[in-house]
């Protein structure tokens, strides 16, 4: 049977590439294979073509660090969401994950690696942007809690409200494994840090 599987090597092949998608495991993988390569391969054709398609197209805001399709994204043009709120975020699919509850009208920031943030910049941006809040939106836990400390000392010279996401996300888990109601109420109660 094994023998049978090397040879069909392009077929194991995408199995083996579906397998390291998070939470995809092996069985999943070859049932996925198996939909795209062989029952309904311009289904397969047209994710392989998005897929690209991504890949060449989309980059990161230079204001922001979201994910956009050209060097500003929308919500960074958006004259409308300059309210003077700033959320940060620690990966680019948060901002995905914000925007799709629909509560939050202000701008981000995306804050994947304290290390390699440019504080001047952000500064420069709360003034230009005059910005009176900043919201921490980032998984509970005690890393996070050290980060949202840092930022703020970096920050605490602007005068700045700062306040973090609330009830209904448990510590340690990511947001995108949060249901959209309790992110919403979260964002909705958040509290001063």
């Amino acid at each position: 049977m094994k023998n049978y599987q090397k040879q069909l090597f392009s077929f194991d092949t995408l199995v083996q590439a579906l397998e390291k998608i998070p939470t995809i495991g092996k069985k999943s993988a070859k049932r996925m294979a198996y939909i795209l390569a062989v029952e309904n391969a311009p289904l397969g054709l047209q994710i392989s073509q998005a897929i690209h398609d991504c890949i060449v197209e989309i980059q990161k805001c230079r204001i922001c660090g979201a994910l956009s399709h050209g060097e500003i994204c929308h919500i960074c043009l958006d004259l409308d969401r300059k309210n003077g709120t700033l959320c940060i975020v620690a990966h680019p699919k948060d901002v995905f994950l914000i925007e799709d509850i629909g509560e939050f009208q202000g701008v981000y920031c995306v804050v994947e690696d304290y290390h390699s943030c440019d504080f001047t910049h952000l500064i420069e941006r709360i003034q230009h942007e005059d910005i009176k809040e900043v919201i921490f939106a980032f998984m509970p836990s005690l890393e996070s809690d050290v980060l949202i400390m840092f930022i703020q000392e970096k920050l605490e010279h602007l005068g700045l409200q700062f306040s973090k996401i609330a009830q209904g996300v448990p510590s340690n888990v990511s947001l995108d494994n949060i249901d959209h109601f309790s992110l919403a109420r979260a964002f909705n109660s958040r509290v001063g840090t």
